[in-house]
């Protein structure tokens, strides 16, 4: 039995090597595996983790009693991932997380909590390129939450060509195998106001959920980030309805941890690439990300009452030089947002219109607070 692609998961120790066990416990440990072999069940054991165990490449826990659906979140060592895989266990959910390769694990370590980690149903690794993979990772599962990103936090700017193709390609496969393997066919697709604010065109629109961004547009200016979300998000669309995968997708603003300026430093920088511009547009918008976390959740539960389509999610659109200056140093990238371009300059406490709108969620958020309240 191969469990290559298989993450021990140690609540509270790091990775052991079976060099590490004394004579004796090696003894029963190859004892008890031989006399487990005819079931195909392995057991895990010294990493704190008992009652789990690995079966058919997937590392499971005998949670009987837990009513809820089993859920699947790709790339839950991200910023981002990670705050959804909180927001659904907070709600009872059964959480399978995947990562790109075992490395990975050591950025769960850092944004989520031992007692976390523990209650997670198994962290597979499944690469975005590999179908096989993907589809072992969703087998069971009653929804699948896409987060994953190609971000590069070494490149000069985060983000490449090749990544905008990668992005693409991977969301082609993440949908087939959610087609395929999932028990139910539903996938929360993590898109961006990326794919959205750079249209062909008219840039003083009003931006919604019927935008897009054109590619041939993000090409030319090497907006990569914008290109990857916009080419990613189209390529689910039509594979979902050709594998009849009834998808959602939710387009955040620039992530930010908590508050304004605290943005997530190793995301900003491929997002803000043409930030000026969005600023003099009044399309520079925010998103806390733990209400953005919330919102996935809250669509995907809302699924069951008719949400679908496109959902833009962000708190505030930076509408102040000072704000966007705030915003910069935070970043240290001073003069990325607020520095003149073409003759154009902003005073720095004049109000900028806003020319992006959400109200679509916010309706459902209202929503889903009535059925909550039983009104």
């Amino acid at each position: 039995m191969t469990t290559s692609n298989l993450l021990h998961l140690p609540p509270r120790k790091t990775f052991h090597d079976i060099s590490i066990y004394s004579m004796l416990q090696y003894a029963a440990i190859k004892r008890e595996m031989e006399n487990m072999v005819s079931s195909n069940l392995l057991p895990v054991q010294g990493f704190g983790l008992e009652g789990k165990h690995c079966r058919a490449k997937v590392f499971s826990s005998c949670l009987n009693a837990r009513e809820k659906q089993l859920i699947c979140v790709t790339s839950g060592n991200s910023f981002l991932g990670s705050c959804i895989v909180k927001e659904l266990l907070a709600r009872g959910y059964l959480v399978r997380v995947t990562i790109q390769n075992q490395e990975d694990f050591e950025g769960i370590k850092l944004l989520m909590t031992d007692e976390e980690i523990n209650k997670l149903e198994s962290i597979v690794v499944a690469k975005m390129h590999d179908l096989e993979s993907l589809c072992n990772a969703f087998s069971g599962c009653h929804a699948v939450f896409h987060t994953s990103s190609f971000i590069d936090p070494h490149g000069v700017t985060g983000y490449s060509e090749q990544m905008a193709f990668s992005e693409t390609e991977g969301a082609k496969n993440v949908i087939e195998a959610c087609g395929s393997a999932a028990y139910v066919r539903r996938c929360i697709f993590t898109s961006s106001l990326l794919a959205a604010i750079w249209p062909d065109g008219n840039l003083d629109m009003v931006i919604d959920e019927s935008s897009w961004s054109n590619q041939d547009f993000c090409r030319d200016n090497k907006l990569w980030l914008a290109l990857g979300k916009t080419g990613a998000e189209k390529a689910a669309w039509s594979k979902s309805k050709e594998l009849k995968v009834k998808l959602v997708t939710l387009c955040p603003g620039l992530l930010m941890a908590t508050s304004f300026p605290y943005a997530h430093e190793q995301t900003s920088m491929p997002y803000l690439k043409g930030g000026s511009v969005m600023l003099r547009r009044g399309v520079l918008a925010i998103s806390d990300v733990k209400k953005v976390a919330e919102a996935h959740v809250q669509v995907y539960e809302a699924m069951d009452y008719g949400a679908c389509g496109r959902y833009f999610c962000f708190q505030k659109v930076v509408s102040r030089l000072d704000d966007a200056i705030a915003l910069e140093n935070e970043l240290k990238m001073h003069g990325l947002l607020s520095r003149e371009r073409n003759g154009h300059s902003v005073e720095a406490t004049e109000e900028i219109k806003s020319n992006l709108s959400n109200s679509k969620i916010a309706k459902l958020l209202l929503q889903a607070s009535c059925r909550l309240s039983g009104k």
